[in-house]
């Protein structure tokens, strides 16, 4: 009897609903996800659009939508003083975005001082680019904050002068009819191969003065890099459309 109960219930392992279970019932043949050729290293893979390859600004324009006054010298780009942020021609929403960047060597300054600019996802909630090494300021402001929402899990800043990498994943808001947001924005960030931003939703418009608050906007937006008076250098910058 106890032999026959378990073979029972070994038996009904294969029913669920009135469908047997079998290895076949849980396969899932389509859709069929699409051939992406990664890039090796921090190269873009296949599906990137290439936003600066260190030749030329082509991709992007100044916050009148002229000419983007940055220096273009070998291989990367310098924040110019005077001359304004920059943002891409192209809006864009739902991301993947690789970039590098550089602190000037000639360390000038202090806290928010020193190294400063910043990464506008849409044109409006930023990561904090900074010369974070052995530089003390406000933990929401210092390097691969959330500027002024999320403190990083760790400093992850290199020297100045030594080339770093943000990697980062960016889900846009969703507003309803009510131009209320329904679902916040969402962002991972990779500060030199280490998670420093895990899933953190954004508060609002990133703010200087007062807290952050969202403002109905479109469903895509530009991409901007800010001009914060600091030579802060860039180079490699790709991005994936989610």
């Amino acid at each position: 009897m106890k032999l026959l109960l378990t073979v029972l219930a070994a038996s009904l392992c294969f029913w669920v609903s009135g469908q047997i279970r079998t290895p076949q019932s849980t396969e899932i043949w389509k859709p069929v996800p699409p051939v992406v050729t990664p890039g090796e290293y921090t190269a873009p893979p296949s599906d990137a659009i290439v936003l600066f390859d260190g030749s030329n600004l082509d991709l992007w324009q100044n916050k009148i939508g002229n000419e983007a006054g940055w220096i273009v010298e070998n291989g990367c780009v310098t924040v110019k003083r005077g001359t304004g942020s920059i943002l891409t021609k192209k809006a864009f929403a739902d991301i993947q975005l690789h970039i590098e960047w550089r602190s000037p060597e000639k360390v000038v300054g202090k806290g928010q001082g020193r190294g400063n600019s910043g990464i506008f996802l849409m044109d409006r909630y930023e990561v904090q680019i900074l010369d974070s090494y052995e530089n003390e300021t406000y933990s929401n402001g210092q390097a691969a904050s959330i500027y002024k929402e999320h403190i990083p899990l760790v400093n992850a800043c290199k020297k100045p002068a030594e080339w770093q990498t943000y990697d980062i994943i960016f889900t846009a808001p969703r507003f309803g009819k009510s131009d209320r947001v329904v679902i916040p924005a969402y962002i991972t960030v990779i500060h030199n191969g280490v998670l420093v931003q895990n899933h953190v939703a954004i508060w609002g418009n990133t703010n200087f003065i007062g807290a952050h608050s969202y403002k109905p906007h479109d469903a895509k937006l530009p991409l901007s890099l800010q001009n914060h008076g600091n030579p802060v250098s860039y180079r490699n910058i790709w991005i994936r459309e989610l």
